[in-house]
C-alpha cells in the first residue's frame, strides 16, 4: 500500500517520500482503517524536521487525523467493527490503510463529508480541551483566539461561538479575517500586525479577555499577558511563532490569571474516561448544525508537496486535506 513516510529528518522535507510498504495487520486493541481523507497539521511538518516533542523511530508514516472505513480489528476491540465509518487520531494517517488505537477511533459524523470528517477530530478535540476542560469557558466570556485562520484556531472560534462566548479572532491578514467573519461570525476581528492589547481592552470595556487561546506564543503571548482579565486563563496551545517565551510571575499575582498548558492527546491518555464526554458533546453540536470544520483545499496524496507547502507558508484558512 502507499504511505507518506519520513525516511530521514530534513528541514526542507527532503526526507519525506511516498513509498510502497506492506499493509499492516491489527494487533490487540488496534483498528485497521481504509483511509478516505486525512488532514495536514502543523505538527506533521515539525515531525518531518525532527522538531516535534514526539520523535518516532525512522522510517515512520506521517499524518495524525483521518476519516475512513474499518476493514479489520484486533483482539479485544469492541467499540467498532469492519464496515464502520470512523474518524481517528494517531501517527500514521497518510496511507491507504492506517493502524490506529481503538481508544482514538470515533464514529464519523454522518453530517460531514470525508474531508470535513478528517478535519474534525484533532482540531475540535484540542479546542474543546482548551476552552472547556482547561479554560473553564462560560457563556458570555470574552474569548481571544490567536492564529484564528489556522486549523485549531478556526475550530476554537467555531466552538466558542457555538457555546455562547463572545469571540475576538486575530490574524495578520485582512483577507483571512474577512473570511473568518463570513464563516463563523466572531464578535470582533483584529489584525495584530500593529498590536492588539489596546484594541482588546477597548472591546472588553477595559476588562480584558477571560480566556485566551494561543497556538502562537512568542510576541503574541507577551502581549496577551497585558490584556488578559483578572482571574483569566491564558491557554498555551502551541508554538508557531517566532520564539518560546517566558513570563514574570509577579504579573500572574497582580492579575490572578492562570497560564494553562494544553496537550489534548496527552490529556486523554492520562484521563481516558473524559474523552467520551468531549466526543459526545462535539458530535451533538455537529448533529445540531452548530459547528462545522472548514476545509480550504483538498489534494490527492500524490500531490502532498503542494498541501504541505500551503501549511508551511501559512497560506491556508482552516484545514488542508489529503484524499486517498
Amino acid at each position: 500500500m502507499r504511505a507518506l513516510q519520513v525516511t530521514r529528518l530534513s528541514e526542507d522535507l527532503g526526507g519525506v517520500e511516498l513509498r510502497d510498504i506492506p499493509r499492516p495487520a491489527p494487533g490487540p486493541g488496534k483498528v485497521l482503517i481504509a483511509v478516505r481523507a486525512a488532514s495536514v497539521n502543523y505538527p506533521d511538518l515539525l515531525m518531518a524536521r525532527g522538531e516535534y516533542q514526539m520523535k518516532p523511530d525512522l522510517p515512520f508514516t506521517l499524518g495524525g487525523d483521518l476519516a475512513g472505513e474499518v476493514v479489520a480489528v484486533g483482539e479485544g476491540v469492541t467499540r467498532v467493527a469492519p464496515g464502520d465509518l470512523v474518524t481517528a487520531i494517531g501517527i500514521g494517517a497518510f496511507c491507504d490503510c492506517a493502524l490506529m488505537p481503538e481508544a482514538t477511533v470515533d464514529p464519523w459524523p454522518e453530517q460531514l463529508a470525508a474531508p470535513q470528517a478528517a478535519a474534525f477530530g484533532a482540531a475540535y478535540l484540542t479546542a474543546y480541551v482548551a476552552l472547556v476542560e482547561r479554560g473553564r469557558m462560560q457563556p458570555g466570556d470574552w474569548v481571544l483566539v490567536h492564529g484564528a485562520s489556522g486549523g485549531m484556531g478556526l475550530a476554537a472560534v467555531d466552538l466558542a461561538k457555538a457555546l455562547g462566548a463572545r469571540v475576538i479572532a486575530t490574524s495578520t491578514s485582512d483577507e483571512k479575517l474577512d473570511e473568518i467573519r463570513r464563516l463563523y461570525a466572531p464578535d470582533h476581528v483584529i489584525n495584530i500586525r500593529s498590536g492588539f492589547r489596546d484594541k482588546v481592552l477597548e472591546i472588553t470595556g477595559g476588562k480584558g479577555a477571560d480566556v485566551i487561546f494561543d497556538p502562537v506564543n512568542g510576541d503574541v503571548f507577551d502581549e496577551s499577558v497585558r490584556c488578559v482579565a483578572f482571574d483569566g486563563r491564558l491557554l498555551v496551545v502551541g508554538f508557531t511563532g517566532n520564539r518560546i517565551t517566558s513570563i514574570k510571575t509577579n504579573l500572574t499575582l497582580i492579575k490572578a490569571f492562570s497560564v494553562v498548558g494544553v496537550r489534548a492527546g496527552e490529556y486523554f491518555r492520562r484521563f481516558p474516561d473524559r474523552r467520551p464526554r468531549a466526543t459526545s458533546a462535539l458530535q451533538e453540536l455537529v448533529r445540531d448544525g452548530r459547528i462545522c470544520p472548514h476545509v480550504c483545499r483538498e489534494f490527492p496524496i500524490g500531490d502532498w508537496k503542494s498541501a504541505f507547502g500551503l501549511v508551511a507558508g501559512r497560506q491556508a484558512l482552516g484545514k488542508v486535506v489529503l484524499t486517498l
